[in-house]
């Protein structure tokens, strides 16, 4: 692609476990890519065959919530997407003192819930019983971050300090608001003690990759009424390779004048000959997005083909992140009703596929994909789950108490209508099964719950030959070491599509 090497520069890698044989810089890099299956790899396709297998059951929706129960989490805040502070390898973290943190996209309560997106900024709470938050204001500096405001992202705390990606949304200083999309990293230093947690010590703000236009659509590539899709940066260290990559969710790139639905984004034959596909269907091409890391500061990152493409099916694969559970690789996202394309019909919810490896040919959990519904009587009660090591999932309240309402009709309603049915707070917990394809809410849990809980290993140790150390590498081997040390070759630069490195300040 482009001047891009071809995937056979890496057939030297003879370790299939990245993380045990090729532990640092260029070596480890180039295993991973191999590991990933390289630039010519097929993405894994949610067909609309499956899809319309989508169907709403008592084992996949849930409870109806108690609004008149719950609690603001945060007083003069609408709180929104969030995520917990994690270790490296997923598990939740406790930080000295006891505490779990959760980051929370925020707005001031005055602002319409509808204009919320426009002024989202990232804040965090800490609680040590995971339920009761105390907020503990911006996590960045106001003008530290990228963008005019910040979507969501993930964070890990590793050896004191905190590894932190976001997207970033629009440019800083904007006149109008605009809805460019980039992923950004910030790193700092955690401080935490009996007393309560901070965050500061911030190194520079990085841009870690945009859309190329070749695997991930640009905005100017987009088109039709529903944003195009770069956002939502998941890190994700694979136990089984121990490789690090970020997920992300994105669109496919391709123009909407030449957008057709192909055959294998509609189903079998069989399917195909008796289904015809509905006008409009192929402008819709959402996907998970994944890029692999080049070096050792997290600010270069390689774009790669995406795990999971959704065309002709849904234009929005949100917030995409992995639970590794029973050896097996559990991706879950989020969707609205209104992101569906035309002839297919799935609810807001969380919606979940597995594979046996990370690459694999991932299928859909559930009911064609649904693992959590909002109840029919409460169709938009509740969004955003993202599901925690341990299978429980949190989310926020949304609209309720809607008597038939569209989401589009709501914008209609006078000012106090939508504040008076908008939620804004954490939502109660849900508690998971997942037993081969089949899923389960078990249990409604308490407000805004985040339990202690631990990703699973490997089930079986990566094992490799290492067939040769340090001392007797050839020249080119050295070199490769030399890399790790900041000295990269010109080859090293021809790849190195996805993320370079920005170091500026100006946005």
């Amino acid at each position: 692609m482009n001047d891009m090497p071809h995937h056979d520069r890496y057939d030297d890698c003879s370790c299939g476990k990245c993380d045990y044989c090729h532990h640092k810089g260029n070596r480890k890099f180039r295993c991973c890519f191999e590991e990933s299956g390289g630039f010519d790899r097929t993405p894994a396709i949610w067909t609309r065959e499956q899809a319309e297998q989508i169907r709403i059951t008592p084992q996949n929706a849930a409870p109806v919530i108690d609004f008149d129960a719950l609690e603001p989490t945060a007083p003069d805040l609408w709180v929104w997407d969030t995520w917990p502070l994690r270790e490296q390898d997923g598990s939740i973290a406790v930080l000295p003192g006891g505490w779990r943190v959760i980051f929370s996209l925020t707005a001031p309560r005055s602002v319409l819930p509808g204009k919320r997106h426009d002024i989202a900024t990232i804040r965090y709470f800490y609680a040590r019983d995971g339920q009761d938050w105390i907020p503990g204001g911006r996590v960045f500096p106001q003008e530290d971050p990228f963008g005019s405001r910040q979507w969501a992202g993930s964070a890990f705390v590793k050896d004191g300090e905190i590894f932190f990606f976001y997207t970033a949304t629009g440019r800083r200083g904007e006149t109008s608001v605009t809805y460019e999309q980039r992923l950004a990293f910030a790193r700092g230093d955690v401080f935490s003690d009996l007393e309560g947690v901070l965050f500061d010590n911030w190194e520079e703000h990085v841009i870690i990759a945009e859309p190329d236009g070749e695997f991930y659509q640009t905005q100017e590539q987009s088109g039709g009424g529903i944003i195009y899709s770069f956002r939502d940066p998941w890190y994700y260290l694979d136990p089984e390779s121990g490789c690090e990559f970020v997920l992300f969710e994105g669109n496919t790139a391709i123009t909407p004048a030449v957008r057709e639905c192909e055959p294998q984004n509609i189903g079998d034959g069989d399917f195909r000959s008796g289904n015809d596909v509905p006008n409009g269907a192929a402008q819709f091409n959402g996907n998970v997005g994944i890029m692999l890391l080049r070096n050792s500061d997290y600010t270069e990152w390689e774009l790669l083909p995406a795990i999971l493409e959704a065309e002709c099916v849904n234009q929005q694969l949100e917030r995409p992140h992995i639970v590794y559970s029973g050896g097996r690789y559990h991706l879950f996202i989020i969707s609205h009703q209104f992101t569906f394309a035309p002839g297919l019909d799935g609810p807001d919810g969380l919606y979940g596929f597995v594979a046996n490896n990370l690459f694999g040919n991932y299928v859909p959990l559930g009911e064609g994909g649904l693992v959590i519904a909002n109840p029919p009587e409460q169709p938009f009660q509740a969004y955003s789950w993202l599901v925690l090591p341990d299978l429980s999932a949190e989310s926020f309240v949304n609209y309720f108490n809607l008597e038939g309402l569209s989401l589009n009709e709501v914008g209609n309603q006078p000012d106090q209508y939508i504040f008076n049915h908008f939620g804004g707070v954490l939502a109660p917990t849900l508690q998971l099964t997942v037993d081969n394809l089949d899923t389960t809410i078990v249990n409604e849990l308490a407000q805004g719950l985040v339990m202690e809980s631990e990703t699973q290993s490997a089930p079986f140790p990566p094992t490799c030959e290492k067939r040769r150390h340090y001392g007797d590498l050839e020249d080119e081997d050295r070199d490769d070491h030399a890399h790790t040390r900041g000295k990269r070759s010109r080859d090293d630069h021809r790849i190195n599509r996805g993320g370079r490195r920005k170091r500026h300040r100006h946005d």
